[in-house]
Formats: structure tokens, sequence, C-alpha cells
């Protein structure tokens, strides 16, 4: 009989400090969706299903032959187009090459700050209560301790190192006025807590006209202590190509380019190409939107003939829904009819009575699940 290893291992792995993954406990539900006669509805993960614009795609192919390494922080033309872009798009003024900082996809981003950040043990990291499970990932991946909270104005600021912001809101689509933003900028920069903004659905307000954290109306023209973070994974459909960046506070965004560099993140060479047109074109996000607005005024339509409450919603490609029962029970029902949701407590024990319901199946896939919910 071989002998047995006596070695251990060398350390801790960061892999015990995370819960599991949640979207694995929908794989049976999405097999009982699948099995339907008219095949799956997916209207569970919001990744877009609509083709790269063509612009696009011609810039990231002619900027193909790309076999030097790529910068971290981006060529100038990059920068120039996100310095551009966020004076045009967030109306925020006088942004230069120092308040920019591209990023591979936006999640990379939100689950590796804090440990860039240096945070560990005995800091605080804050996030809403119903959230992007990603800011409760990045806290424990750096040891901090993650808070979740109704208002952010009354967390105890005692060790609060970094306090999430997201406007509109993953899962519930809210949207913070200008009055709560400023109130929640003032506070945190009185008490000298580092403001990230997650503003990834920016572009895609419905009921209301979402604002940036850099908005001079916020914070009256200065970025100390705020940075935002932008993706053109939903206005653009890139999620493939891992396209994002952040904007704001120069010294924050400064020390993170000189740890990125160290660490190799680096946006791939013809991804910086093709962000630099898509961040130029405004066509396709209209064109975009214009899908979008369709298919979530056909859901939501169909969904309340169902007997769902809307809440929320004003914003984001989602809608949070209940019948007021539990979560999972939902989800399974909706999966007998071929169409799966996410359950949302996959976003906090808050929504644990409420599913989300992304509009970002086709048009096809859509007008099937509408035929369902009325069968």
């Amino acid at each position: 009989m071989g002998a047995v290893s006596s070695r251990q291992p060398v350390g801790t792995s960061l892999r015990d400090r995370l819960p599991d993954f949640p979207w694995d406990r929908l794989e049976p539900y999405k097999a009982t969706a699948a099995a339907h006669a008219d095949g799956i509805v997916d209207l569970s993960v919001g990744t877009p299903v609509d083709p790269v614009p063509a612009l696009v795609q011609r810039a990231l192919t002619d900027a193909a032959d790309s076999p030097g390494y790529p910068t971290v922080w981006g060529t100038p033309a990059l920068r120039d187009a996100l310095t551009g872009w966020g004076a045009d798009r967030l109306g925020a003024p006088d942004l230069a090459h120092t308040n920019v900082l591209p990023v591979v996809g936006s999640k990379e981003l939100v689950a590796w700050l804090p440990t860039q950040l240096g945070l560990g043990a005995g800091d605080k990291v804050a996030y809403p209560r119903l959230a992007y499970p990603t800011y409760e990932v990045g806290a424990r991946l750096a040891g901090a301790e993650p808070v979740v909270y109704d208002e952010p104005t009354a967390l105890d600021p005692a060790g609060l190192k970094l306090l999430w912001l997201n406007s509109p809101s993953n899962p519930t689509g809210r949207v913070l006025t200008v009055d709560e933003l400023r109130r929640t900028v003032a506070w945190a920069r009185e008490h000298g807590v580092l403001i990230v903004s997650d503003e990834c659905y920016l572009e895609l307000g419905w009921e209301a006209e979402p604002v940036s954290v850099l908005h001079p109306d916020v914070c009256g023209g200065s970025y100390e202590g705020i940075v935002a973070v932008h993706s053109l994974s939903k206005r653009s459909n890139l999620a493939g190509y891992r396209s994002a960046f952040a904007l704001g506070d120069a010294a924050v965004l400064g020390d993170l380019l000189q740890i990125r560099k160290h660490g190799g993140m680096m946006m791939a060479a013809p991804v910086q190409a093709a962000t630099v047109v898509a961040l130029g074109d405004t066509a396709h996000v209209a064109e975009q939107r214009e899908r979008y607005a369709r298919r979530r005024a056909a859901l939501r339509t169909a969904f309340e003939a169902a007997g769902f409450r809307i809440e929320h919603s004003e914003a984001s490609l989602y809608l949070w829904a209940t019948r007021d029962e539990p979560c999972w029970d939902t989800v399974g029902a909706l999966a007998e009819r071929g169409i799966l949701v996410a359950p949302g407590d996959f976003y906090g024990t808050a929504g644990e009575r409420f599913v989300r319901i992304a509009f970002t199946a086709t048009d096809e896939r859509v007008a099937a699940a509408v035929r369902r919910l009325a069968g």
C-alpha cells in the first residue's frame, strides 16, 4: 500500500472565505425550463443577446494585428475617449487622463477593488442590502468585513473604508436622486470614506433619469473621494469584450494604476480600439435602448397580467417582481412554463419574496414568454 502524503496546505484557501456560487443553485430549474416543448426562455442572467454593432466589430478586426503588449492605462486615444464620454454623458467637466482607468470588465474591478485598495481585517466594506453579490465577494476576498445598509448615512463610520453605491440598482432598478447622492457624498467626505459608485446601467433609465456621482450637482465639481464605474457590456452589447472603466479621484486611480501594472491587468489592444469607437457613437446606443424598451414593455404587461407586482424597475435591464410568495416557489412555477428567472435571495435576504426578470432575451423569446404567461 502506498504511503499517505503528510503535506499540508500552504495557507488558507481564498475559496474558504466565499459563499457557494449562487447561480449553481439555479441549474435544476434551468433543466426544467429547457425541457419545455418550445424551449427555454432564459430571463435569469442579464447577458446581451443582440449583435455587437458593426462599426465596433470593424474596429476590433482592424486592430487585430497587435503583437505587442498593451498598456494598463490604455492608449492616449482611449483615455481621450473616456474623458470625452465622461464630460458628454455624465456631465463631468475637466476630466484629465489621470481621472480615468480602463479595466477588464467591471466585475473584475468590483471583486478585487478592496484587495487592491489594501483593505483587510478590521476594515469594513458597505453596500446596499439588496445588491449585486460581488460587492460582498470583494470584501471577503480581501478579508474585510462586509456590511449592508438601507441608508448609507446611517452607517457607523468606524472602520468603514469603502462604500458602494449602485444606481440604477441591480437587481431592483431603483435610481438614487441627486439629493440622495449629494447627501451621501458629503457624509462620506466628512468621515474619510471612499465612495465607489457602480453606474453600469446609467444609460438605461426608463421612468427616471439616472445621474452620475461625478455630476457637479452631486460632487460640487470635485472628484475627491469618489470613483464611478462604467461598462460597455449593456449599452453596447460588449459583455464578451470585457470593456469597462473607472473615472474619478486621480489619487485613487493613480494608486490602482500602479498596482494593476504590477499585476498585468490590461485590456487587450483590439478591445481598446473597439472601445474608442463604441464610446464615440450614439446611434447604436439609441437602437439598443429601443430594443430593450420594447421588450421591457411587453414583459411588464404580461407579468402584471399574470398576477405579479413590479416594484421600482424605473431603470436597468430588469423587472423586480413579486407575487408575495417565496422566490424559489415563483422560480419553480415559471420553470414549469419554460421561463427561467433569478431568485431574489441571490441579492440578499430582503429579496426572498421577489424574482429578477431580465429583458435581455431576443424578441422571439420575449414573445414566447408573453404567450406562456397568458396561457
